[in-house]
C-alpha cells in the first residue's frame, strides 16, 4: 500500500498495489505540475477528501482531469474523464513519503512528442 496526501492535508490517497514504477512525463502538464505518476485501476485508489476540496483540470482531448487542492495547490491526481475507455487513473508519488518511494524505479514518458517510454 501507498499512501500520500497534499501539503494542507485536505487530499490524500491511498494506493493499495504497490506500483512495478513510477512514470515521469514530460508532456506540457505534468513536466510543469513535476508529477511523479503511479498508474492503476480506478478501483485500487482511494481519494480522500471533501467533495470541493480540489479543483479539476482538463485541456486538449479532454480524457483527463488534474486534481489540485484548492488550498495548497497541490496537483494530487488525475482521474479519467472516460472510464469506459479506460479503467485507469493516476496519483501523484511526489505526495508521498520519500522513504516510501524511493526503492521504486522511475520510468520516463515522452508525452510531449512520441508518446513512449524512453528508457
Amino acid at each position: 500500500m501507498l499512501q500520500g496526501s497534499c501539503h494542507c492535508g485536505a487530499v490524500s490517497f491511498r494506493l493499495n498495489t504497490a506500483p512495478e514504477w513510477l512514470t515521469e512525463c514530460n508532456c506540457s502538464v505534468c513536466r510543469r505540475i513535476g508529477g511523479l505518476w503511479a498508474h492503476a485501476e480506478i478501483e485500487e485508489i482511494a481519494i480522500e477528501g471533501s467533495r470541493n476540496a480540489t479543483l479539476a483540470y482538463s485541456w486538449g482531448d479532454r480524457t483527463l482531469a488534474f486534481h489540485t487542492c484548492r488550498t495548497c495547490g497541490c496537483t494530487t491526481h488525475w482521474e479519467n474523464l472516460h472510464p469506459e475507455k479506460s479503467s485507469r487513473m493516476a496519483v501523484n508519488c511526489r505526495m508521498a513519503a520519500p522513504a516510501d518511494i524511493g526503492g521504486i524505479r522511475i520510468r520516463h514518458f515522452d508525452g510531449a512528442d512520441t508518446w513512449t517510454y524512453v528508457d
